[in-house]
C-alpha cells in the first residue's frame, strides 16, 4: 500500500498519483509537482489516501510544493502568453502553406516548453514551421498531432441532447465506444443520431450499456398467461366475479365492421338493441317478399281460365331479376 494524492492540471483532464511526501494536502489544494515534462501547476483533486502497488505506476512523481500566490500570478501570466504565441503560430503556418489547424497552445509552468496542438488529415512535415517558433520564443517547441475527439475536449461545446459535452465538462479519459453499444440498447443507427459533433459515436453510449449486458444475463420475463386462465373467474366463497371481460365476436352487421360485446352492462344493452334492429330488419324484408309473391299469384288465378296451374312470377325484391309478367304452365 502506497499513499498517493491525485493531481488534475486541467478541467475535465486526466488524474495523475504523485506522492504527498511529509506535506498535508487535502482536496481543492493547489501544488506544484514534478511531471516527465518539467514543474506544473496543479490541483488536488482526490486528497491522501493508501492504493495498492498494482494501481500505479512506480516510481511516483513527488509534490514539491503547496502553490503560492505568486504561483498563481505566473500561471496567469503564461495564460496571456498562450493567446499572443497562438496568433503567431497562425501567421507562420499561412506563411509555410502547411495543411494543418491550430487548437491549442499550452507553456510549461516553468516556461522551458511551449505545447502547440494541432488537427490535420494526414501526416505534416513541420520542421521548418518548428525552426521558426524556437527563434521566435527561443524556448524548446513541441508540435503534437491530435485527433477529432481531444480537438472537441479542448474546444468545448454543447452535445445534441442541449448540455455541455461530456468530455469538456467531466470526463477524464476516452473510453472505446463501438457500434455494437448502439445495437444493444436498440437504438437507431443512423451515424447521426449517435455520433457526437466531433463525428464520432457519443461517448454517453458507454454509460448505460453494462446495464443493458447485465439485463441480457437474466432469466427472461414470463409469457402472458393463458387467455382461457387469464378470463377465468376469481372470489372467494359464494361470491364469484369475472377476472375480466372476454370478447364475444358480434356478426358482421351489427354496426361498423365487426364489433366485441363487452360483460357490461351499458356495452351489453348496447350491442343487443343494435342486434336487435338488424334482426327486424331481416324479418321486414322476408315478409314483405313473401306478401308480394302471395299476392300476385292471387291476382294471376282470375284472369287464367280453368285448369290451367298458374305460378306466380319471382319477386322484384331479388337483386338483378326484373318483375316479370305472368307466366302460364299448361
Amino acid at each position: 500500500m502506497v499513499e498517493v494524492v491525485g493531481v488534475r492540471f486541467k478541467a475535465a483532464g486526466k488524474i495523475y498519483y504523485f506522492s504527498p511526501g511529509e506535506l498535508e494536502l487535502s482536496a481543492s489544494d493547489k501544488a506544484i509537482v514534478e511531471t516527465a515534462r518539467g514543474v506544473e501547476f496543479g490541483e488536488i483533486v482526490i486528497p491522501p489516501r493508501r492504493v495498492e502497488d498494482e494501481e500505479l505506476v512506480l516510481p511516483l512523481k513527488q509534490v514539491i510544493r503547496k502553490a503560492t500566490a505568486e504561483d498563481e500570478r505566473i500561471l496567469e501570466a503564461n495564460r496571456s502568453k498562450e493567446k499572443d504565441a497562438f496568433q503567431i503560430c497562425l501567421h507562420k503556418i499561412a506563411d509555410h502553406g502547411l495543411p494543418m489547424k491550430l487548437i491549442d497552445v499550452e507553456y510549461t509552468f516553468d516556461g522551458n516548453k511551449i505545447i502547440f496542438s494541432f488537427t490535420a488529415e494526414g501526416r505534416v512535415d513541420f520542421r521548418e514551421l518548428v525552426k521558426d517558433l524556437a527563434a521566435v520564443f527561443r524556448t524548446r517547441i513541441e508540435l503534437r498531432q491530435i485527433g477529432v475527439r481531444d480537438e472537441a475536449k479542448m474546444l468545448g461545446g454543447v452535445g445534441s441532447c442541449g448540455r455541455v459535452l461530456c468530455c469538456a465538462s467531466f470526463l477524464g479519459d476516452f473510453e472505446p465506444v463501438s457500434i455494437r453499444m448502439a445495437k444493444d440498447q436498440k437504438l437507431s443507427l443512423n451515424p447521426t443520431k449517435i455520433s457526437g459533433i466531433c463525428g464520432r459515436l457519443m461517448c454517453c453510449l458507454k454509460y448505460e450499456n453494462d446495464c443493458y449486458g447485465c439485463c441480457a444475463d437474466r432469466e427472461p420475463a414470463p409469457a402472458f398467461p393463458n387467455q382461457d386462465a387469464y378470463f377465468s373467474a376469481e372470489g372467494e366463497g359464494d361470491e364469484v366475479r369475472p377476472a375480466l371481460a372476454k370478447p364475444e365476436r358480434v356478426p358482421h352487421g351489427a354496426g361498423f365492421g365487426t364489433r366485441t360485446r363487452a360483460n357490461d352492462k351499458h356495452g351489453e344493452k348496447y350491442n343487443d338493441k343494435r342486434e336487435d334492429k338488424r334482426i327486424d330488419r331481416q324479418e321486414d324484408k322476408r315478409g314483405d317478399k313473401q306478401t308480394d309473391r302471395h299476392e300476385l299469384k292471387q291476382e294471376a288465378k282470375k284472369t287464367v281460365p280453368a285448369g290451367v296451374q298458374v305460378s306466380a312470377p319471382r319477386s322484384p325484391h331479388r337483386k338483378g331479376e326484373k318483375a316479370k309478367g305472368k307466366s302460364e304452365r299448361v
